[in-house]
């Protein structure tokens, strides 16, 4: 089969608000197009609930210096201050660029912009529309697209970079709603693809978080950075793992054990249910561990009665409809189970400040690739992200990665186009397709999910995570031996799910080789046999390469410009 071909100055793959703010950015300039595996509206971005944070001293005083250092704080000394400083220091233009974009942002009396407390933060400056923050955003930036006439190829498929002599020259994708491959031309690439949640069994992350654009990286021999940092949510649905914002713990909310005890002061007595999110997780799951979970199960509750029907509705309205959808339980009048459940990732695709890729995680940039959001690591977040801090990173640095593209196509020629750009694509649609095993490939993605949620997960040491790594090579055999049902090229979600699996496997791979190789605790990243921060050791980043079926380490020094690390108190 022929692949067709399209040529554009840049090509944006991801519809998220990091993709579909570069998007916004080139689009006046340039002839940009979207790729994205999802219609733009169903982006995991929408999912996004609690708020977006910037120091604008609404709700009280605060000041840039003070979200820098939460954020450091936050990030347990691991982020890099330049990039984090950046971050904040351009958070409140970001806000008022929204604001002028449309988004209907809650507003105090006066006027001004609403903000609430968040984990972590000590102030409150979370700005937001009610816990439905995320999907205003996203919504808002796709309308501003279209009235820039950006280009979007919905439910295409991205299958792999065009990287010749360090340059990147496209990207090539499968149609999914017509079949076939698609080879993209562009003079600049830029990845917001997003996060890997479907690694684990309870999840925030849509079904299509399986970090496609991590492999698309690693596939070309790039590194990822810091991909042992797996953020646990403490607030999941329990048993669905469907987040339920952090936004009611900064309107009040309670966590209780099976004693009726607010167990956080045990914990974090100076920040209780506002604590970090790791801190938090690792709390409740104590809790649970110790047998303190309600009646003897693997949960909490999150009481928001005492918040009143009125304030519960006004502010946070999607968490009473989701406990009564999915457990049919009304957070007016009881309290609701809640689990910890995998959410972000910190690690990614490793980029400097202006969002250009990094071939050797350090200093050697791919020419024309760019990566903005969760997929990408800058890094702002280290070893733990703070609440709200995610929303502003992928729209600043989507911002950023299209400026960097614009600059970048002011003296950019096209170049040529590999005639073979499209064979490795095809050759892995056609291995999947000739398949006649035994093996599901949904049966391998639920062993893979309840090992690494088992052994991988909040709590983490080296017999659990020797466990899950001998599974993971076992479940790659299998993966070698599936069976492909349909082989029709319209609507082949089989196809799309098989090669999702294979991502998932690989850089569940790289999480577990990642936590065994960092015999520390920092972050989200709690090693039981290495309880204690080892900043003389471990005070760096990780990159993780793939070599074949193996894996090589490297690493590089955090950028520290006015915090020494100290200890991490709340």
């Amino acid at each position: 089969m022929k692949a067709t071909k399209h040529q554009y100055d840049v090509l944006v793959v991801g519809a998220g608000l990091a993709g579909l703010r570069a998007a916004l950015e080139v689009a006046p300039v340039s002839k940009a197009c979207v790729l994205t595996k999802v219609y733009p509206s169903r982006s995991h971005s929408g999912a996004a609930q609690g708020g977006i944070a910037a120091a604008l001293g609404n709700a009280s005083p605060d000041s840039l210096e003070e979200h820098i250092f939460d954020t450091v704080k936050g990030s347990d000394y691991l982020g890099d201050q330049d990039a984090i400083e950046i971050l904040i220091s351009e958070a409140p233009e970001i806000i008022y660029e929204y604001e002028h974009f449309g988004v209907p942002f809650d507003r105090m009396a006066d006027g001004r912009l609403a903000q609430r407390p968040f984990g972590g933060h000590s102030r409150p400056r979370a700005v937001y529309c009610m816990d439905y923050t995320g999907h205003v955003l996203l919504h808002t930036l796709y309308e501003q697209c279209i009235k820039q006439d950006v280009k979007f190829f919905s439910e295409f498929y991205t299958m792999s970079l065009i990287i010749r002599d360090g340059v990147c020259r496209g990207v090539v994708a499968w149609d999914t709603q017509k079949g076939g491959l698609h080879v993209f031309h562009a003079k600049a690439v830029i990845l917001g693809t997003g996060g890997y949640g479907r690694a684990y069994k309870i999840t925030t992350n849509a079904l299509a978080n399986t970090g496609d654009g991590l492999a698309l990286a690693s596939r070309a021999g790039i590194p990822i950075e810091d991909i042992e940092f797996v953020q646990f949510h403490p607030t999941g649905l329990y048993k669905q793992g469907i987040l339920l914002s952090e936004g009611a713990r900064g309107e009040g909310a309670y966590l209780t054990n099976n004693l009726g005890q607010r167990f956080m002061e045990k914990y974090a007595p100076g920040k209780m249910e506002l604590a970090p999110r790791d801190v938090i997780s690792r709390s409740i799951q104590t809790e649970v561990d110790e047998g303190r979970g309600i009646n003897g199960q693997d949960y909490v509750y999150l009481d928001i009665r005492h918040l009143g029907e009125q304030k519960i509705l006004e502010r946070i309205p999607q968490i009473k409809d989701l406990a009564q959808k999915y457990l049919g339980v009304d957070c007016v009048t009881a309290p609701v189970p809640i689990q910890p459940t995998a959410h972000y990732s910190m690690g990614g695709i490793p980029t400097n400040n202006d969002a250009e890729v990094l071939l050797d995680g350090k200093d050697k940039k791919v020419i024309g690739l760019y990566a903005a959001g969760e997929c990408a690591c800058v890094s702002v977040h280290g070893g733990n992200r703070l609440g709200t801090n995610s929303l502003l990173e992928a729209t600043l640095y989507g911002r950023r990665a299209g400026r960097s593209a614009v600059r970048f196509l002011r003296d950019e020629v096209l170049s040529s186009l590999p005639e073979d750009s499209p064979d490795d694509s095809q050759k892995r649609i056609d291995e999947i397709w000739s398949k006649n095993g035994s093996e599901m490939p949904a049966a391998i993605q639920r062993e893979l999910q309840a090992s690494m949620t088992t052994g991988c997960g909040v709590f983490r040491q080296e017999e659990g995570l020797r466990q899950v790594q001998e599974k993971i090579q076992t479940l790659k055999e299998r993966y070698r031996k599936i069976r492909a049902i349909d082989r029709n090229s319209i609507f082949n979600l089989d196809l799309i799910e098989a090669i999702e699996l294979g991502n998932v496997l690989g850089f569940a791979e790289m999480i577990v080789a990642g936590a065994l190789n960092r015999k520390e605790s920092r972050g989200a990243h709690f090693r039981k046999d290495f309880p204690k921060r080892d900043d003389v050791n471990w005070l760096k980043h990780t990159l993780v390469y793939r070599d074949g079926d193996t894996l090589r380490f490297d690493y590089k020094p955090v950028r520290i410009t006015r915090y020494q690390p100290q200890e991490r108190k709340y």
